[in-house]
């Protein structure tokens, strides 16, 4: 048993709330000798140390803990092993949290959210090479869904205070964590990422290339969206399609927003949704609980992931309710997000036009009218911005070469970014070409540089390391990684000599 570490957010005797998930699933590892890791089952949870201290009050320090319906027993036993894992592994590494502990039948992927705030990823293993999956990968899960539910709901630790019994956090966690995990439902399983997902790269945006040309009409757009409420500047995103094309926020703040447009906003996600509630009418039930409403009729942002709740409305701004005459009460949808790098919380306004997709963000604290505010708003950006959305889309449209626009012949690539959590990959259809013998090792020598980017930022984390690996698996293919100056490139190449022979041919003058 052993586990893999990185600086820590608390000190060694600090106390620890957990989030427990409980999952069903299969994934795997790369073509090694040793017996594969693969995810069958698997618990979540989120866990409060400092609660439950007394007999008979250890359910206190459980704030979410999924399946829901798992034995209490059970829930008890796992979060006092997890507690046992990082407390004992303190002992080796005081300054470093534990991050990965593997035994025979399990892997705990842990990840310390807030100070004293863990989550907690217990995953069942098989045999079955299906499941072969990555810890990153697994951790970026955790990652992601705590940046998406503070941006919603704040800090955890900002609710337990708040509200000590911690019911108000429970209640949020519960319904939000839900909602998340709907999207990994396989049946009664949950289907985590496995190897067949090594080129894709979570908590990262993807950039959309443009000319200098519509760089200004971007320009353009960007100036009249910040001017939409006078003298106060309002913050944006531009996508199109799932690609973004600008942003006003830092980085942080557009990963976040980035990430819950493409998984509910963009016109893909909403034509999911559509679908998603289709189901729902033929008496498919995939929600967590009662979504209320506001006073003044506003829908309520309780719910921000409930996929069936969001469709386009006729004037083109996202709205919650319905899509169907039968059923009534669509209300507008203008949720209040919290930003990491704003002093101000924000109201968020998506419209939408084709392809284009775009994210108001209007200052909370400049809206005294209320909704009257936000009317004025989505009136200025009719009146001002229409003309220069459509003429974006049009330019776009007209230079956007499909799916496959970044496809680079012969290669499978996944290039990464990590100080600007930007990420290109092939497309997602070019990558379903490779044989599972080049997925399977690419995924493991995944696993390896994880593995030596953690040492190397234990061991020196003011500088990155350069490093380079070139491996020929099974079917003769090359997996290759190469890290410089911080940015990952990962590629598969099954045909070296075909690839080789081309890119001279593409090379030679005529």
């Amino acid at each position: 048993m052993g586990h893999k570490s990185h600086p820590a957010q608390s000190q060694p005797n600090s106390r620890a709330r957990h989030v427990t998930l409980r999952t069903h699933q299969s994934t795997s590892s790369s073509s090694s000798s040793s017996a594969p890791r693969r995810p069958v089952a698997g618990r979540n949870h989120h866990h409060h140390s400092p609660r439950g201290q007394q007999e008979g009050q250890e359910l206190d320090k459980i704030l979410f803990f999924h399946p829901t319906d798992c034995p209490i027993l059970l829930q008890l036993s796992v979060i006092g092993l997890c507690e046992g894992i990082i407390t004992f592994a303190r002992i080796f590494s005081p300054d470093d949290d534990c991050e990965v502990i593997e035994s025979e039948k399990h892997s705990h992927v842990f990840y310390q959210a807030e100070a004293d705030i863990w989550m907690v990823l217990v995953v069942e293993k098989n045999k079955d090479i299906e499941s072969t999956w990555r810890c990153g990968a697994l951790q970026g899960i955790l990652k992601e869904v705590h940046s998406l539910f503070t941006m919603f709901h704040g800090p955890i630790r900002t609710l337990l205070d708040r509200q000590p019994s911690a019911e108000l956090a429970r209640g949020h966690l519960r319904t939000f964590f839900t909602d998340y995990l709907s999207d990994f439902n396989a049946g009664k399983k949950i289907q985590l990422p496995t190897f067949r997902d090594c080129l894709k790269e979570r908590g990262t945006v993807q950039m959309l290339t443009i000319s200098r040309e519509v760089a200004l009409e971007v320009q353009s757009l960007t100036t009249v969206l910040g001017s939409c409420l006078g003298n106060v500047m309002c913050q944006s995103l531009v996508l199109f399609e799932d690609l973004l094309v600008s942003t006003t926020l830092p980085p942080d703040d557009t990963l976040n927003l980035y990430t819950y447009a493409i998984l509910r906003l963009t016109p893909r996600a909403l034509l999911s949704n559509a679908t998603s509630w289709s189901y729902l009418r033929k008496g498919t039930s995939v929600h967590a609980g009662p979504t209320s409403s506001s006073s003044n009729g506003t829908a309520s942002v309780e719910r921000p992931l409930q996929r069936e709740k969001l469709y386009k409305g006729k004037d083109g701004f996202v709205a919650a309710g319905s899509t169907t005459s039968e059923v009534r009460g669509a209300v507008a949808w203008v949720p209040i997000l919290w930003f990491q790098q704003a002093e101000d919380r924000m109201h968020l306004c998506v419209y939408q036009h084709k392809n284009i997709t775009i994210l108001l963000l209007i200052p909370a604290s400049s809206l005294i009218n209320g909704d009257d505010g936000i009317a004025h708003v989505k009136r200025h950006l009719l009146e001002n911005a229409s003309q220069n959305i459509v003429t974006l889309e049009l330019k776009l449209s007209r230079g956007w070469g499909g799916e496959n626009a970044y496809h680079v012949g012969g290669y499978r690539y996944l290039l990464v970014d990590p100080d600007r959590k930007v990420s290109r990959a092939s497309p997602p259809g070019k990558v379903t070409t490779l044989s599972k013998d080049s997925l399977l090792s690419l995924n493991r020598l995944r696993e390896e540089i994880d593995l030596e980017k953690s040492r190397a930022k234990r061991s020196d984390s003011c500088h990155d390391k350069d490093f380079e690996v070139c491996i020929r698996a099974k079917n003769n293919a090359w997996v290759i990684a190469k890290v410089t100056r911080g940015r990952e490139l990962y590629m598969a190449l099954e045909k070296a000599g075909t690839v080789k022979e081309h890119s001279l041919q593409t090379r030679t003058p005529k």
